[in-house]
């Protein structure tokens, strides 16, 4: 048997036509783009890339790690960060449990518990300043009337002075979390607490089998952004105690102004660089979480 052998016609005569280049569409999104890394670059990159090169003198680093005010910072910083964190956090979860309950008066407490919140932290954290004046603060003055004894000085100690930065930073944040928890909350299905109720389940047992795990990941992601917003937290240390008394209350984002206000930018830039392995961490995880 002889085969017959096909001719095939070239792979050029079928296969589509390529256009090289970019079309119409991929043109205009390039240059719609462009517009936007260019004010990422000059507003993000550009200034963290600064911020290294003004701090990249092993001579500021030295200089700043034999400044016992930079030891005494980064100590205050990992205390307010870990004792604000989780006080704030425990109370933000109890609060929640405390606002989904349905009554009238809950709803208009709910409106003044959130103010702190609301309010700019200038006049806020001053007049919690203001309350505290050992001569004429209103704390003071309702001490001497009930002891007939002048009050303390409370911001004169540096124990006292960290202690109410971190009680005003609570106290301005914690509506948010509340909120944020409380919409954790919210997100139940009510069927699961109506099962509980008839298996005979008391809060306890619903709070411990229904409701943490329902808001566990939401609650240890909130932890972690509360970190990273906490680190930052200038307005409570500096309103309130200017870092004071003798540089003893100060923290790592107040301790930056400190050296900029004495024309030591690079020390300045360095403690921030000095910030990174607390953050880096914490924005890793945070973000390995969120990816899923």
């Amino acid at each position: 048997m002889s085969t017959a052998t096909i001719a095939q016609p070239p792979a050029s005569m079928d296969a589509p036509v390529r256009k090289r280049g970019l079309s119409q569409w991929q043109l205009w999104g390039i240059i719609l783009v462009i517009p936007y890394l260019l004010v990422f670059v000059l507003f993000v990159i550009y200034p963290v890339f600064y911020a290294f090169w003004l701090a990249h003198s092993p001579e500021s680093y030295v200089k700043l790690y034999n400044d016992p005010i930079f030891a005494r910072a980064v100590v205050n910083t990992l205390i307010f960060i870990f004792v604000a964190i989780n006080l704030k956090m425990a109370v933000a979860l109890a609060l929640s449990g405390f606002f989904l309950h349905d009554r009238v008066w809950i709803r208009w407490l709910s409106v003044i518990f959130i103010l702190p919140w609301a309010v700019p932290s200038i006049p806020t954290i001053l007049s919690v300043r203001f309350m505290l004046n050992p001569e004429w603060g209103i704390i003071n003055q309702t001490w001497f009337k009930l002891t007939f004894e002048d009050g303390p000085n409370w911001l004169n100690d540096p124990r006292l002075g960290l202690f109410f930065a971190m009680l005003v930073h609570i106290w301005k944040s914690l509506p948010f979390w509340t909120l944020i928890l409380l919409s954790g909350r919210l997100a139940i299905s009510n069927d699961l607490y109506e099962a509980a109720s008839v298996d005979g389940s008391n809060g306890l047992q619903k709070f411990r089998y229904i409701t943490w795990p329902s808001i566990s990941q939401l609650y240890l992601t909130c932890a972690l952004l509360s970190a990273i917003w906490t680190l930052g937290d200038f307005n409570s240390v500096y309103l309130l105690t200017g870092g004071g008394p003798a540089d003893l209350t100060h923290v790592l984002a107040t301790l930056g102004i400190r050296y900029l206000r004495l024309a030591e930018v690079d020390l300045s830039m360095a403690t921030i660089v000095c910030a990174l392995p607390i953050i880096l961490p914490i924005v890793y995880v945070l973000m390995k979480r969120l990816s899923k």
